[in-house]
Parts: C-alpha cells; structure tokens; sequence
C-alpha cells in the first residue's frame, strides 16, 4: 500500500511555498498551511540576519509540518512504512515523530534533495547533537513564529538569545524546555543530546569571552 495514495496531491508548479500551502489546504489544513508560511519567513529573516542563505531557510520552513496531513494515530504506522527509525519515546507519543515524516514528505513528493532542508525538517521540534546552523535557524524560527494562542512564555529569553547569536537563541528555547523535562509526555533523546551539545558550546564560547 501506499502511504501516500488518500492524500489530495496538487499538481507542483515549482513554487514551492505555493505548492506547500496547496497541499496543505486541499487535505484540510489551511491553520497548519498558515503557519508553516510564517515559519518559513521568519527563517528567511534570521537567515539574512546570521548570514545563512535565505531560500534554503525559508523552504525548510515551508516544508517543515507538512506531516500533519497525518493524524497522530497513523503516524508510527506510517513511518513504520516509510522505514524511518521509530525510537520509543516516539512511539509513545506519535506527535514528535512528526518532523521525521515531514522530511519523509518532503523528499517523496515535493521532491527536495539539499540535505541541509530535509535535516533542518526532520530536528525542527527537538533540535539534535551537532546541529547545523541551518537546524538552528529554523527550530527557532518555528518558536518565534509561535502556532498557539497569546505570547509564548520563552519568547523574552529566546529574543535575548537572538541579540547575541542564533546558538544563544537556540540554547534560550532548549534550556526552557530542559528546565521543564519534568512536565514533558518525553524527553526525546535528540533533545537531551542538543542541549548537552548547546551547553558545552555556550559554555566554552563564554570562557572564551571571558579569557
């Protein structure tokens, strides 16, 4: 079977932003659609802000929830398909596997190869270990770029993050999560291992600084 044939499936004109919110809105997911174009210019912006390219960074940003054309209830099922690595915490809660589907997708049928969108795609919820600055830019442009209601409670560190460097803003919005593991349905070990890799790095560049 394929996991791909219930889905409404629009013919691509090349412009990827249109054929994004295309997709999205014809399989009923136009807030999804909505967010993911906001997402995709606020990475264009701190793209051009930390001197990344700014195309690469506003199309993962696009790209990066088009998997919600899958309910939670079918994601492991799928990914299981797709042969993606389902990891326990995943598998408990179906939600965070999500950005592994969207790289998924996004390489099937959108037909995106630069290894630098589909790996921003796939560790834009939880971050991961050696995280590139491309990941960097769009896990925070998709926490700046907030989808639920009122402001979000991190966004006052996460922007004085933002005036030092990108691995600051970063480190402002995993720190948060970290400080909060706790509450969390998982802890998700790329996000253990980002915030381990973050720390150390924030940590050395302030003795740096300091010396």
């Amino acid at each position: 079977m394929n996991v791909y044939e219930h889905l409404v499936r629009p013919e691509l004109s090349g412009d990827l932003k249109k054929d994004v919110y295309a997709f999205l809105t014809e399989n009923g997911h136009r807030e999804t659609a909505e967010h993911c174009m906001k997402v995709g210019e606020q990475a264009r912006e701190l793209a051009v802000r930390y001197g990344a390219d700014p195309e690469t960074a506003a199309r993962s940003g696009y790209l990066h929830d088009i998997s919600a054309v899958f309910p939670n209830d079918a994601r492991i099922s799928v990914s299981v398909q797709l042969g993606i690595e389902v990891l326990p915490e995943e598998e408990s809660f179906p939600m965070i596997i999500h950005q592994k589907l969207s790289k998924a997708i996004a390489r099937d049928l959108f037909g995106v190869a630069d290894p630098e969108i589909l790996s921003a795609v796939e560790c834009h919820t939880t971050l991961k270990k050696q995280a590139s600055q491309m990941d960097k830019l769009l896990f925070t442009a998709d926490k700046v770029a907030w989808d639920q209601i009122g402001t979000p409670p991190y966004l006052e560190e996460l922007n004085r993050g933002l005036a030092l460097s990108i691995d600051h803003a970063a480190f402002a919005y995993i720190r948060y999560l970290w400080s909060r593991k706790d509450t969390l349905r998982v802890v998700h070990p790329w996000l253990k291992e980002g915030y381990a890799d973050l720390s150390r790095h924030i940590e050395s560049e302030s003795q740096t600084c300091g010396t």
